[in-house]
């Protein structure tokens, strides 16, 4: 897992359907800390992200602002993913330890390749895995 794919918001790039993707079913991206626009999802329209005032949502004095709690509502109802809750773990624990854990919650348990946060099919053996808990 790389840390520069870990998303200002919490989401964990690294297993996202359109940066696994490579089959041209979904449009590629490369994540939003390597376009270097702070944000793909809000298009840049947060100022403090786009000129790097902040690196994660978290540490904004508007955190969390009324997108990231909509972002992450959907997320939760959706995928069984939290962007708040993976940010407050990253302010707990640091990015090492959250790689660390987000490794393991997404990992393949028959190939060790890796399962996808919005289909929950592993992108090493294309086998459909139970939803991955926190």
């Amino acid at each position: 897992m790389k840390a520069e794919l870990i998303a200002p918001c919490g989401m964990n790039c690294n297993v996202c359907r359109a940066v696994l993707d490579k089959s041209g079913k979904a449009k590629q991206c490369p994540g939003c800390r390597p376009r270097g626009k702070g944000c793909v999802y809000y298009g840049g329209m947060c100022a403090k992200l786009r000129d790097g005032t902040v690196r994660f949502c978290n540490v904004c004095d508007d955190f969390p602002c009324a997108k990231l709690k909509r972002l992450d509502k959907r997320y939760r109802t959706s995928y069984d993913y939290s962007f708040l809750d993976a940010l407050a773990f990253i302010s707990k624990n640091g990015i090492k330890a959250h790689l660390a854990n987000e490794k393991k919650l997404w990992k393949c348990p028959d190939c060790g390749g890796k399962v996808c946060i919005h289909t929950r099919i592993c992108y090493g053996c294309q086998k459909g895995t139970k939803s991955n808990k926190r």
